[in-house]
């Protein structure tokens, strides 16, 4: 393992209540330490999580968002775990700025549904059929199968699969850009079981904004399998 790992946090986020679940995220504090596009691109393909933050000014909220293949100018849950860790209130991806806010149990972001992209949604019929899916299923391009468990609560199974051409992400545990576009599509606020049993919350605001949140807790900095 590369010695640059010991700059490294390994969170959850959008954990169940217990704490248990959540989608691993690795955040380099220190963005210094992989000063260039190359040495993060082969961090974040050793490391292996669906996504790894460098952190190039912590004050400033200023971050660099990686895919073991790939950057990316937005991500719903790396920008929600370096908020909970950084404890700040605005973040500097490259797509801009990110209001973020912590209510004690939840840390928040807001985000534009515009700001997604490469992704589909796609409605079926019950529960059973999200939970049916293989891992991933046939087809290309970043799909979220869904479907409700109670339309009325606004409560949703979901399951996420990037269909990446490295494949090293067949399932992706919990997706906040993916939930921010199912709730600009569906209009309302929702309560998202994902994964394993992720959970994922979502409010849309008047301006055309989509607030996202979700508990965060430290993980064991163990590489992934």
């Amino acid at each position: 393992m590369n010695s640059r790992v010991n700059d490294l946090d390994v969170l959850k986020v959008f954990c169940a209540g217990d704490g248990r679940h959540g989608n691993l995220l690795g955040v380099v504090r220190d963005g210094r330490t992989c000063p260039d596009d190359a040495s993060r691109q082969a961090l974040a393909a050793e490391l292996g999580y669906s996504e790894t933050v460098f952190v190039d000014d912590p004050e400033r909220g200023v971050v660099d968002i990686r895919t073991p293949g790939t950057r990316m100018a937005f991500a719903g849950h790396p920008l929600v775990g370096v908020a909970w860790l950084l404890d700040i209130e605005e973040l500097q991806p490259p797509v801009g700025s990110v209001w973020a806010r912590d209510d004690g149990e939840f840390t928040w972001i807001t985000a534009r549904p515009e700001w997604v992209e490469d992704k589909r949604t796609q409605q079926y019929a019950s529960v059973a059929e999200v939970e049916a899916l293989p891992a991933p299923p046939p087809g290309e391009g970043w799909l979220y199968a869904w479907a409700w468990e109670d339309e009325a609560a606004g409560r949703v199974r979901a399951r996420g699969f990037p269909r990446r051409p490295d494949g090293v992400i067949a399932e992706d545990e919990a997706t906040g850009s993916a939930a921010i576009l199912l709730t600009a599509q569906l209009d309302r606020s929702l309560n998202i079981t994902q994964g394993a049993g992720s959970q994922i919350l979502t409010a849309p605001g008047a301006d055309g904004t989509i607030e996202v949140g979700g508990r965060v807790r430290f993980a064991p900095p163990a590489h992934p399998a």
